[in-house]
This record gives C-alpha cells, sequence and structure tokens, in this order.
C-alpha cells in the first residue's frame, strides 16, 4: 500500500477515487512509563517511554486505515493526515486519515 501525504503520487496516475479511509487507535499510559517518565522529566529532555508509545500508536493508525483501504479496493492512499486528541485523563486517540486511490 502506497500512502503519500500528497495529493498526488509522483510517476503514478490515480485513475479512480475509492472514498476516504481512517484507522484509529486509543493508548493509555501504563504506571511503570509514568514512573520513569517522571523521573526523566525533572533532569528535562525527551521522554522516550512516551515517545515510543506515540510511534507505535501511528504505526498501528496507518496499518488499520491501509488494511481498510485495501478492503475497499484501493492500492494507495493520498492526502494522509494524523490528529491526536485527549479521550480523558492519560488516554490519547491517534486517527489516522486520507483518500483512498486506485494508482497505476
Amino acid at each position: 500500500m502506497l500512502v503519500s501525504t500528497t495529493e498526488t503520487i509522483e510517476g503514478k496516475r490515480i485513475v479512480s477515487v475509492v472514498g476516504m479511509v481512517r484507522g484509529n487507535t486509543v493508548r493509555a499510559r501504563a504506571i511503570g512509563r509514568d514512573i520513569m517518565a517522571g523521573l526523566r522529566s525533572i533532569a528535562g529532555g525527551e521522554i522516550p517511554e512516551y515517545t515510543n508509545l506515540m510511534s507505535q500508536a501511528r504505526d498501528e493508525a496507518v496499518e488499520r486505515m491501509s488494511r481498510t483501504a485495501e478492503q475497499m479496493g484501493a492500492n494507495a492512499i493520498v492526502g494522509a493526515r494524523f490528529t491526536t486528541s485527549g479521550i480523558m485523563n492519560g488516554a490519547s486517540e491517534i486517527l489516522a486519515y486520507g483518500t483512498a486511490v486506485v494508482v497505476e
């Protein structure tokens, strides 16, 4: 599955637009991560436990979006975007969305 943030894919021609697709996941922090993050926040800088958590969540959202596009008969997604929102204290939703298309 080709996934692009642009509206076109260089070297490919969009032959049909299948429709909007999305994939999401909701992730919550874990107590172990919170303890390590709290200790790291004292010194400042990046908190790798949360960076990894969010990276895994983005990957899962893209995988779900791609799977939906494949089920709809698409072989590419253009205009891919991410959005994040807080669901509750300590939990966030990652949403990946775009337009499923057939390219050749």
